[in-house]
């Protein structure tokens, strides 16, 4: 029994929640659904969908897994969109669908193992996207196709599906229309029967391989060179350091290495014997005050008071007092010094 729900030009931007579990033919045309997470979780209470019809609504991107719990859907609508990527798996568990319209999208490329998983397919519809080349397995089967409409290149990349379009029993709906975008040519000529030579596919496959082949020769070469010196610079068990390589010009090599190693010695031996703090060190050290130290103090300090211009007549002990002041202070702070006029005194006492 069919039950058909119909909430098309609703202007929804989701699929709404109260509609019956047990529908068979869901219309949610003209509206701005974008199949985000919450409405492929609503999508998997309808176990029983059939047919769906997401047409002329705002999805961008179909994720993987959209559809996964629809597993009687048989028709499956999601034309006139903004669809830019279909992911791998965005039609996984979609074992009874039979028709797939992707028209009217701007789909640039698309997997060649997406339409894999549907064994029942029988109709696709990818007409007026963005896709210059389609690489198609040769076991895939269809009754009918739809291609028109997409700026093909007719190219080596398009002849596996020129190929599949030739082989298989498919039918290619606006075949005259379904023509190349590149190279420009007066004449359209339809991409199943456009003048793809294979033998220069090869040539091109077989010169693209070389290429890649002698690049990973260069790479590996490289990697082999890098690894011979990173082990020729580590130190052995023993505590000697192996050779190093000479690389190219060796005597460039050597010479760099040789003013290195005189550089670094000239500045280790400039630090070790012209430190300029060494002077500085010398001025700030000390010792103590010796005896002919202490009488050579009293000479200078009679000069000076000598070459001193007179004073009164009032002051003229003042020397004596300042030396018998500088006599007691002497000793206190630079140790013992003997003193003749101590001697002289404790010999007339005794």
């Amino acid at each position: 029994q069919q039950v058909t729900c119909e909430e098309s030009g609703k202007n929804l931007s989701n699929i709404p929640t109260n509609l019956f579990q047990n529908i068979t033919k869901l219309n949610l045309k003209n509206n701005n659904i974008t199949l985000k997470d919450t409405d492929k979780e609503i999508l998997q209470s309808f176990i029983n969908l059939t047919e769906l019809y997401l047409n002329e609504n705002m999805i961008t991107v179909l994720y993987n897994n959209s559809f996964c719990s629809l597993t009687k859907l048989v028709i499956l609508d999601i034309s006139n969109n903004h669809i830019i990527t279909v992911h791998k798996a965005a039609f996984a568990g979609l074992n009874q669908l039979s028709v797939l319209n992707l028209s009217y999208n701007s789909i640039i490329q698309l997997d060649s193992d997406l339409f894999c998983s549907l064994k029942s397919l029988t109709v696709l519809n990818l007409q007026y996207n963005f896709l210059k080349y389609f690489h198609i397995k040769p076991s895939f089967k269809l009754i009918k196709i739809v291609l028109a409409g997409n700026p093909w290149t007719c190219s080596c990349d398009l002849l596996d599906l020129q190929i599949w379009l030739t082989t298989s029993n498919v039918t290619m709906e606006n075949e005259n229309s379904t023509t190349c975008t590149l190279p420009n040519t007066k004449e359209q000529v339809s991409i199943k029967t456009e003048a793809i030579q294979p033998v220069d596919c090869k040539i091109e496959n077989a010169s693209l391989e070389n290429t890649v082949t002698s690049t990973s020769a260069i790479k590996l070469q490289s990697s082999a060179l890098l690894t011979a010196l990173t082990a020729n610079n580590i130190t052995g068990n023993n505590g000697t350091h192996a050779e190093l390589p000479l690389l190219g010009k060796s005597w460039t090599f050597l010479a760099g290495v040789l003013g290195f190693v005189l550089s670094t010695t000239l500045l280790i031996f400039t630090a070790i014997k012209c430190p300029t703090w060494y002077h500085y060190l010398i001025s700030y050290s000390h010792r103590r005050l010796e005896e002919n130290d202490s009488e050579m103090f009293e000479q200078e300090f009679s000069a000076d008071t000598s070459s001193s211009p007179t004073i009164s007549d009032r002051n003229n002990d003042d020397p004596i007092v300042i030396l018998e002041k500088i006599h007691t202070f002497v000793p206190a702070e630079d140790g013992f010094i003997e003193d003749k006029y101590i001697d002289s005194y404790v010999t007339e006492e005794s």
